[in-house]
């Protein structure tokens, strides 16, 4: 059974949450103390997390970068209506989706589905090969990315996006098609967190992120991944 752990310092949230996700067939578990995430995930082993920014003991977005540095269990960060920088933050540090409270428990349940979905299908249909561009490999196997031998930890929707983007190493890819085979069809929010997502992958695999080698900028249209022959 698919185990999500939701973290939220307001009680109503986790039982309402806890009630609709079990009628849904998950199996769930709910904390309301920042400070507590790490050794419950450790101890439960979520497929998903759904994490509030504002807690108690240890906010969300300091629990997101130190599970970040252990784990890639997919997260969905619960944010303050119209609060653009938590989203920001949220995304920056490793979330791979994010929700504004108030939010509709369906809109929830279609965001948990796509993003388990994917993990799933990645599960079961790795590429037949391993893609080596530069300094950079991904192992599409062990999900696992190195740069010169060194691992980089990647959260799941970053991994998605850099593996589709190798996988069309040389192609210029719009927004609209990056975000329809990454986030999926379910996908509802704003473009621009397609922009943080790049952002943060440059940070982590770019010798000079203000200059990008590998993800370059198609002006008005999207993204291009170098291709292996331009790599010098």
């Amino acid at each position: 059974m698919t185990k999500i752990l939701i973290v939220d310092d307001e009680p109503l949230i986790v039982e309402s949450l806890l009630y609709s996700l079990e009628r849904e067939g998950f199996q769930v578990k709910g904390i309301g103390d920042g400070s507590l995430v790490l050794d419950t995930v450790r101890e439960y082993q979520p497929d998903l997390i759904v994490l509030d920014i504002l807690l108690p003991g240890m906010n969300g977005i300091e629990v997101c970068k130190r599970l970040r540095a252990e784990s890639t269990v997919p997260i969905i960060m619960l944010t303050a209506r119209g609060d653009e920088l938590d989203r920001v933050l949220g995304l920056e540090v490793g979330a791979d989706d994010y929700l504004s409270k108030p939010f509709s428990f369906r809109e929830l349940l279609a965001r948990i589905r796509a993003i388990l979905r994917r993990v799933e299908m990645d599960r079961y249909y790795p590429p037949i090969t391993d893609i080596a561009i530069g300094d950079l490999y991904l192992d599409f196997t062990a999900h696992r990315l190195t740069k010169k031998g060194a691992e980089i930890i990647l959260s799941a929707r970053e991994y998605d996006l850099l593996s589709f983007l190798m996988r069309n190493a040389g192609q210029a890819l719009s927004r609209e098609t990056i975000l329809a085979q990454v986030w999926g069809e379910e996908w509802i929010g704003d473009e621009r967190t397609l922009d943080v997502h790049v952002r943060w992958l440059r940070l982590k695999i770019e010798d000079d992120p203000a200059s990008p080698r590998y993800i370059q900028t198609v002006r008005g249209y999207g993204y291009r991944f170098i291709g292996a022959e331009e790599v010098g």
